[in-house]
Formats: C-alpha cells, sequence, structure tokens
C-alpha cells in the first residue's frame, strides 16, 4: 500500500520511482487522482535536470460514456424504452412519437424487428414478446473497463454519440544513470565568488545546449510597397508581359510631354504641378528626325488630325522635369519597338513625381503601375477584356469603366472598384488606346494598336495593410517596427 498524495513535486515523485522501481504516469495520476498533465509536468522538469529519470512515451486508447451514454444506461435504450411504450392491441404511431427520443427508439426498434405497423389498422404493434437491452448491457461492460464488445458496436454507439474514444498520452518512467531522490538546483552561470572562493571546482553546473539555436539575429525587413510590388510583378510575369528599364528619374520634357502628344500649354507643365530641374536645366540629345515629325504634328497636324496649332518651341521640349508618369519610358520603349515591330506587352513599376499639395492620399512621389500593349488591329474591347484579367489576378472582381479625357489616349477610360469595406465605388486607374499622332511619327504601322493602363502601388498597399495615411507608408514619420511586424501580403487571385 503506498502513500498517496494531494499534490506532486519532483522529489516526491522520485520517491514513488525509488519505492516502485518503474511507474505509468497515467496509472499515477489515477491512483491519487491528480490532473496527468500536472504529473507530465514535473516528470518533464526532471528530465531537464539531466538524466536521473528515464521516459518512455506511450500512447494508449480507451472508450468512455458520453453523457448520452450515461442517459442510456440509466434509463434503458432508447427502442427498449420505446418498445416497453407499445401495448399488446398496439397503439397509434402519432401517439407513440409523443415519448422523449421517440425518433432513434423508433428507427432502431423497427431495424431490429421487435415492431411493425399495422397498415390496415394504422396502429404500431409488437412483432416480438421480448428483447433485450444489448445497448445498455453494452455500456455496462464498457463503464466496467471490460471493453469486451465486438469493434462493429463500438462504431455504432460511436454514431450514435453514447460513446467516445479517449486517447491518453503517457509515459512510463523508469530510473536513470544518475538516479537521486534529492535534486541539487544545478548552477547555470560562473561568478566571481564561485572563483574567489574555490567552490566552483565542487559545485555542479548545468551542462551546456550547443544544439540550441540562441537569440534570433535581427535582420532587414521589406517594406510593405515591396511586397506588394512583388506580387503586382509576379502578375505581370505570368500574364507574358516584360519589365521596361525604368532607372531614368529624370526625363526631357520631349519625352514626358512632346512625344505623348501633349501640348506645351498643358496645365501638366505648370511648375505648380510638376518638379523642373535647375541643374542640368535642359537635354539636347533627340532623334532629330522624331522631334520633326513630333513638331509638326503638334503645330500643323498630320495623320488625320489637325494638331493643336500653335508654334511648337524647341526651348520648351528641352527643359528636364522629375518624370511626372511612367508613360515617358513607354514612349521610348515603343519608338525602340519602330524599327523592328513585333506585337509586344511591356510593364512597369517605378517612382514618379508630382507637385502636389501633401494630404492623407497624396505625397509629392508615388510608385505607378504601367502595363502597355502593342499589336495589330486591337480594340477598345481587347482593353477591358485584358484589364478585366488583369484585375480579377489582384482580386477586384466588381470593376466599371467610366468616359474619361487624356491628351494621349482616345478613347480613354478611368476604372473604378467596388469596394465591400468603403461600401462605395472608387477609382483605381486609367486606362486608354494610344492616339495616331503620338504612334505614327515613331513609325509604328498603321494598323497598329497601342492600349495601356496605370494605377498607384500605394492605394492598393493602404487597403491591404490597413493603413488610413499615406505617411504612415511613406517618408519620415515610418514606423519601422510597423515595416517588421507586418506579414507578406497574398494578393487575393
Amino acid at each position: 500500500m503506498f502513500t498517496k498524495f494531494l499534490f506532486m513535486d519532483s522529489e516526491q515523485l522520485l520517491k514513488v520511482l525509488d519505492t516502485k522501481g518503474c511507474f505509468s504516469t497515467w496509472d499515477l495520476s489515477k491512483e491519487n487522482n491528480i490532473d496527468h498533465q500536472k504529473i507530465i509536468g514535473v516528470v518533464k522538469s526532471i528530465l531537464a535536470l539531466g538524466n536521473i529519470i528515464t521516459a518512455d512515451p506511450v500512447t494508449s486508447k480507451y472508450w468512455e460514456l458520453t453523457d448520452e451514454g450515461e442517459s442510456v444506461l440509466l434509463n434503458g435504450s432508447y427502442e427498449v424504452n420505446l418498445y416497453n411504450a407499445v401495448p399488446s392491441d398496439g397503439i397509434p404511431q402519432k401517439e407513440l412519437m409523443s415519448i422523449p427520443n421517440a425518433k432513434i427508439g423508433f428507427s432502431q426498434a423497427m431495424s431490429k424487428g421487435w415492431i411493425v405497423i399495422d397498415r390496415s389498422l394504422n396502429r404500431v404493434m409488437k412483432k416480438v414478446d421480448s428483447v433485450i437491452d444489448k445497448v445498455k448491457e453494452d455500456l455496462m461492460e464498457l463503464k466496467a473497463s471490460h471493453d469486451q464488445i465486438s469493434e462493429s458496436d463500438k462504431l455504432d454507439y460511436k454514431k450514435r454519440k453514447l460513446i467516445r474514444e479517449v486517447v491518453i498520452k503517457s509515459f512510463t518512467i523508469g530510473k536513470g544513470p544518475e538516479f537521486t531522490t534529492s535534486i541539487v538546483k544545478l548552477e547555470t552561470e560562473l561568478t566571481t565568488e564561485m572563483i574567489l572562493s574555490g567552490s566552483w571546482k565542487s559545485t555542479p553546473f548545468k551542462p551546456y545546449n550547443f544544439e540550441a539555436l540562441g537569440q534570433p539575429q535581427s535582420a532587414g525587413c521589406l517594406h510593405p510597397l515591396l511586397k506588394v510590388r512583388s506580387d503586382f510583378r509576379q502578375i505581370f510575369l505570368e500574364m507574358g508581359f516584360t519589365e521596361m528599364p525604368t532607372n531614368n528619374f529624370v526625363e526631357s520634357s520631349f519625352w514626358n510631354f512632346d512625344a505623348l502628344f501633349q501640348p506645351q500649354q498643358h496645365p501638366a507643365r505648370d511648375s505648380h504641378d510638376t518638379f523642373f530641374l535647375d541643374d542640368p536645366q535642359t537635354s539636347e540629345n533627340f532623334p532629330r528626325e522624331y522631334l520633326n515629325k513630333v513638331k509638326i504634328v503638334h503645330s500643323k497636324g498630320g495623320y488625320g488630325s489637325q494638331g493643336y496649332g500653335y508654334d511648337w518651341s524647341l526651348d520648351e521640349a528641352k527643359k528636364n522635369v522629375l518624370r511626372t508618369h511612367t508613360t515617358a519610358v513607354s514612349a521610348r520603349m515603343l519608338y525602340g519597338l519602330a524599327k523592328d515591330f513585333k506585337p509586344t506587352k511591356y510593364f512597369s513599376i517605378d517612382r514618379v513625381f508630382r507637385n502636389e499639395t501633401l494630404d492623407a492620399t497624396h505625397l509629392a512621389e508615388f510608385q505607378q503601375v504601367e502595363g502597355v500593349i502593342a499589336d495589330y488591329n486591337l480594340t477598345l474591347g481587347d482593353l477591358i477584356g485584358v484589364l478585366h484579367t488583369f484585375f480579377e489576378r489582384l482580386g477586384m472582381t466588381e470593376i466599371k469603366f467610366k468616359p474619361a479625357y487624356n491628351p494621349y489616349t482616345e478613347p480613354s477610360m478611368e476604372i473604378f472598384c467596388y469596394h465591400q469595406g468603403l461600401q462605395k465605388w472608387i477609382e483605381i486607374g486609367n486606362s486608354g488606346m494610344f492616339r495616331p499622332e503620338m504612334l505614327l511619327p515613331m513609325g509604328l504601322p498603321e494598323k497598329v494598336n497601342v492600349i495601356a493602363w496605370g494605377l498607384s502601388l500605394e492605394r492598393p498597399t493602404m487597403i491591404k495593410y490597413g493603413i488610413n495615411n499615406i505617411r504612415d507608408l511613406v517618408g519620415p514619420r515610418v514606423n519601422l517596427q510597423m515595416v517588421q511586424d507586418n506579414p507578406i501580403c497574398r494578393l487575393d487571385k
């Protein structure tokens, strides 16, 4: 007869092991009515001290009655209770179904052949003289831990939610090579006092764990904009696009405006909208033949257009600006493509600069996402189809378009998406077909059309990460901890 414990600490467990030689943690918990997990915790704390004990994992299973099973054990099975409720001369089915759990009992009694429905009398009659409550007997067997019922019956009772299988993960505890009933706390640090007194020679130390990973090292983190940018880039590549080189932040007004058939009197060329450079103020290196064609189409017209009818100025075209859109890069790429044309799809994602008033949704610079497709006989329907495919990959399925005006596209469309959170339509981008006045001076074939669209990178990033103020995403106010903690963004493709 062993001493029973109200609780168990490390020394008590070791004394039990010294007396018994070995034991099961599950049996020990049952003998002392102690929570099994508390004993497991004591075992693990001893294992951390060295080879004092051995612990072999054991997995065992047993069946126990559910609350419904306990009720059946007390009151009898539903089918037997229903059978007993049927008098010798029968009973109307509607009246019989008023007893507790009649639906289950009726189904089971019918399947066992205990009762039958007399259609002529419209009554439920007994089909056998007596029945045995096998369900109750089997549950009594399981309750007594005899576990002598068939597997098929167990599965049937489990399906009826009368019993459930319990899996027990326990340990068989034995004595280790360093077994002792008294635990000495191992020192973890060598102190100055130990060295001066010489006590370190006899002091037991905790062994070093050379397999420990150590403290995680801090490392660089991707900014949320870069995380979303990588997903956008992957979508373009999957759709067969080629990335354009966008490393020139400084462009001449010629490529930024004139090549796009944007007139020199356009408000976008004002210093209130565009950043002009002081040094160098101008650029000189232009393809002369192409420049002359651009000059003519602006001032006199051509290619079926009457132009703008003004005196085009070379000095105005030479002025250097911080590019206001990556469409300037698209113009350079299309001009190069005209020399040996073949159908092409381009994209770019990079910074552009606008002299904007700073607020919660605008900065003086932002990332522009642009897609361009050049091919023969493209139509507005092709543009709409490609845009639907593109935005569906971004997880934006509710898309609609609104006619708009751009100097270098005709027709032009603003792109709107229904925002479920805001419960309204919001503008997410702009699109259109490049005008012949822009394409034909480059030397592109007459039947070649170019469709294009663009949107900012910041707006979808703010939506994905729940950021309300763009200055919390870009600029000196950015919280570096936010950059480190934010997870990778997955667009709903």
